[in-house]
C-alpha cells in the first residue's frame, strides 16, 4: 500500500529513499504494523496528522451531544428518554478517552478546547444541522452513528497506540447508537401515515450531510495519502463512503423509506450503488462557520465551559492544596 501511495501521490508522500535513517526506520515500523507508542520518536508532521484528527473527532463527540440532548425532556417514553440519556452520556465519554488520546501527543486539553471555541479547530459539519422531530434522534443514530462506525472500525487499527485502543470501545458503543436509531425509524415505519412520513422527512434531511462526514473525494483530500501511508487512516474517503452507501441503501427498502437520490441505482458491473452527485458547496459553506447552527453550538459550548469554570478552580485549589501537604511530608 505505501509503494501504491508514493507512485501515485509522490507530491505529498516520501519515498523511503528520500527520507533520513530515522524517518525511514520510523517508516518501516510503520509497514511492519507496529504499534507507534508516545515516548517513541515521531516526525513532527505525524504528531501534528494525530493532533489535529484526534482532536477534531473530540470535538465532534462532544458538539454531537447537543443536537440529541435538545431531546431528552421530549422523548415519547420512558424507555426512550432513559437510552437517549445513556447515548448522550456515551458521546461525553467518547470525548474523553480521545482528549487523553490527543494530550499524550504533548497538548493540553485546555489548548484544544481553545482552539474549538475561537474557531480555530473543526469538528464534523453534520452537527451543524437541527433536530426539528423526534424523527431526527432515529436518523442520527442510523445514519450519523453509522456513518461513524465506517470511518472510525478502521481506526481500531491506526498505527498510533493510545488512538487504535481508545477506538475499540468507541466503536462498540457506536454500534449500540446505530442499532437504536436505526430501531426508531423501523418504529415510525410501522406506525400511522404521519409517523412514517416524518422519518422519510428526516432522511430526506440528514442524507446528503451524512455522506458528506467522510470528508471531500479522494482528489480534493489534502492529508489522506500521507495518512494513509503512515496508516493512520486504512481507507480513502471516497472507498468509505461507497460502502456506507452500499450497506444503508437496503437498510432503507428493508423499512419502506426511500432514499432521496434519483440516480441511486445498483451497479453490476462494479458490485455496488452509483449514487448522485453531493453538494461540497454547502459542505465547505458550513465548515466555514455558515452552517443552520453553527453560531448556536459554539454559544452553547463556551456557555458551558464558562458555566463550569467553578469546578475547575475548585480542582486545582484542591490539587495544590494536595501537592502542598505532600511536600511538607
Amino acid at each position: 500500500m505505501y509503494a501504491q501511495l508514493v507512485k501515485t501521490d509522490a507530491d505529498k508522500v516520501k519515498s523511503l529513499e528520500e527520507m533520513d535513517p530515522q524517518e525511514r526506520r520510523f517508516q518501516e515500523r510503520i509497514d511492519d504494523d507496529q504499534k507507534i507508542e508516545p515516548k517513541d520518536w515521531m516526525p513532527e508532521g505525524y504528531r501534528k496528522t494525530l493532533i489535529r484528527q484526534i482532536s477534531q473527532h473530540a470535538h465532534s463527540e462532544i458538539v454531537g451531544q447537543l443536537p440529541e440532548g435538545n431531546w431528552i425532556t421530549r422523548a415519547p417514553t420512558l424507555e426512550r428518554k432513559a437510552i437517549l440519556l445513556a447515548k448522550v452520556q456515551d458521546e461525553a465519554g467518547h470525548g474523553l478517552y480521545l482528549y487523553c488520546a490527543a494530550e499524550t501527543l504533548g497538548v493540553s486539553r485546555d489548548a484544544l478546547i481553545e482552539q474549538l471555541h475561537s474557531g480555530k479547530a473543526k469538528y464534523s459539519s453534520i452537527f451543524n444541522y437541527p433536530t426539528l422531530t423526534w424523527a431526527d434522534i432515529g436518523a442520527i443514530g442510523w445514519l450519523v452513528d453509522g456513518a461513524a462506525i465506517m470511518n472510525q472500525v478502521p481506526l481500531q487499527r491506526c498505527s498510533y497506540g493510545p488512538y487504535s485502543r481508545a477506538m475499540i470501545r468507541i466503536c462498540k458503543e457506536e454500534s449500540f447508537h446505530q442499532r437504536q436509531g436505526y430501531d426508531i425509524m423501523m418504529k415510525l415505519c410501522q406506525g400511522s401515515a404521519a409517523q412514517k412520513a416524518m422519518a422519510q422527512d428526516a432522511l430526506d434531511r440528514w442524507w446528503w450531510p451524512s455522506l458528506m462526514m467522510f470528508g471531500p473525494p479522494d482528489a480534493d483530500s489534502v492529508h489522506s495519502a500521507q495518512s494513509m501511508a503512515w496508516k493512520i487512516k486504512q481507507n480513502t474517503n471516497d472507498e468509505l463512503r461507497q460502502k456506507f452507501v452500499d450497506q444503508t441503501a437496503p437498510q432503507a427498502a428493508f423499512i419502506g423509506l426511500a432514499i432521496p437520490d434519483p440516480d441511486l441505482k445498483w451497479n453490476e458491473e462494479k458490485g455496488g450503488h452509483d449514487f448522485g452527485e453531493i453538494d461540497w458547496t454547502e459542505f465547505h459553506e458550513v465548515l466555514k462557520g455558515n452552517g443552520p447552527c453553527n453560531a448556536e453550538r459554539m454559544e452553547a459550548r463556551v456557555k458551558a465551559w464558562e458555566d463550569g469554570a467553578w469546578v475547575r478552580d475548585g480542582l486545582s485549589a484542591y490539587a495544590d492544596k494536595a501537592a502542598a501537604r505532600v511536600a511538607a511530608e
